[in-house]
């Protein structure tokens, strides 16, 4: 028997294959459509999840004016981080790689490219991340400095759509915060929500009374929801709260 390349991979994509349309065969075309559009929305999220958590150690850098670094990107990073987060780093910070992003920007007004950094030590990145979430931007020879993650496409347009989001859970008294890439945490009156997609939040907050400041989110035993005795699980992951004015991203 004659295997290809790759051909256990083959095979069980062959037996994947047909399990699904084993699954599928009495089902009737729009059945089908369905099926596969739902296969199709896993996949993406798959793809989505496996490309952020190759970007856990990148931190990305904006607003260091072009030519700041000179020829020598790694040491401009290593002695200008410390200073300008005012962090001491032991061992000090290594790069596995860092560069600019995109072409080269022309005109007078046009913007510095972002600097994407791969650290060589996971828990510097965080270390890094972590104090630009308490501090806000930076400011270097009159310059603004953000710092902030790097993440997927698809994961940072639902970030700026959360994050657009954040005036109106203010006027609102919701308490919120962003963890777990892209996911909105809002609590009142010792009650919890999760949001994973910007919409369902926005449907959400339309069924709040902008005037009744007694509303409560409801308990967890309906939708998923969390109620006062679980926040104190919360408190022990990774939560990012940010300030009233300030944005992460660009």
């Amino acid at each position: 028997m004659n295997i290809p390349p790759g051909g256990s991979k083959s095979i069980r994509s062959c037996r994947v294959g047909g399990a699904a349309s084993r699954e599928s065969r009495g089902a009737s075309t729009p059945e089908k459509s369905a099926l596969r559009d739902q296969e199709l929305l896993f996949l993406r999220s798959k793809l989505t999840d496996l490309e952020d958590k190759s970007r856990r150690d990148n931190v990305r850098f904006i607003g260091f004016p072009e030519n700041i670094e000179g020829e020598d990107l790694h040491r401009f990073l290593r002695d200008t981080l410390p200073r300008l987060t005012g962090t001491t780093f032991e061992p000090p910070l290594e790069f596995q790689r860092a560069h600019r992003l995109g072409p080269r920007r022309t005109g007078m007004d046009a913007r510095p490219r972002p600097i994407i950094a791969c650290l060589l030590r996971q828990t510097q990145a965080y270390q890094l991340i972590q104090k630009a979430h308490t501090q806000g931007p930076c400011q270097l020879h009159g310059h603004t400095i953000r710092i902030s993650e790097d993440f997927s496409k698809e994961t940072s347009d639902r970030r700026r759509a959360f994050l657009a989001i954040r005036p109106r859970l203010c006027q609102m008294e919701v308490k919120y915060g962003l963890f777990d890439l892209a996911r909105m945490w809002i609590a009142k009156n010792g009650t919890s929500k999760d949001f994973y997609d910007p919409e369902d939040l926005r449907s959400f907050l339309d069924g709040l009374s902008l005037t009744d400041s007694s509303s409560v989110i409801p308990h967890r035993d309906t939708n998923g929801y969390r109620s006062e005795h679980s926040l104190s699980r919360l408190c022990l992951r990774r939560v990012r709260v940010w300030p009233p004015n300030y944005s992460p991203l660009p």
